[in-house]
C-alpha cells in the first residue's frame, strides 16, 4: 500500500490500517491513482477525502498512545 500513497509516520500507517478495513485495495489504488501529481504519492488525506471517508481521530489517537506505552514496556 505505501507504494501507492505518502505514509510519513506512525499515525498515517494507523489511518492507512483503518482505510485498509473500510474499502478494498483496489479502491484505494484508484483513489490514490485519481489523486496523484505527476511522479509524486498523494497524501493519505486526500486519498480518503477521493473516497469519501474520514478516519476518526479517536483512533488515530488511542493508537499512536498504545503504540509508545508498548514501546516503553518492551524497553525496560
Amino acid at each position: 500500500m505505501e507504494e501507492w500513497v505518502r505514509v510519513q509516520n506512525e499515525r498515517d500507517r494507523t489511518v492507512l490500517v483503518w482505510l485498509r478495513k473500510q474499502v478494498s485495495d483496489a479502491a484505494i489504488a484508484m483513489a490514490a491513482r485519481a489523486c496523484a501529481q505527476g511522479d509524486s504519492k498523494p497524501f493519505l488525506s486526500a486519498v480518503c477525502r477521493q473516497l469519501g471517508l474520514k478516519a476518526p481521530r479517536v483512533l488515530s489517537q488511542s493508537q499512536t498512545g498504545e503504540a509508545v506505552g508498548e514501546k516503553h514496556l518492551a524497553a525496560m
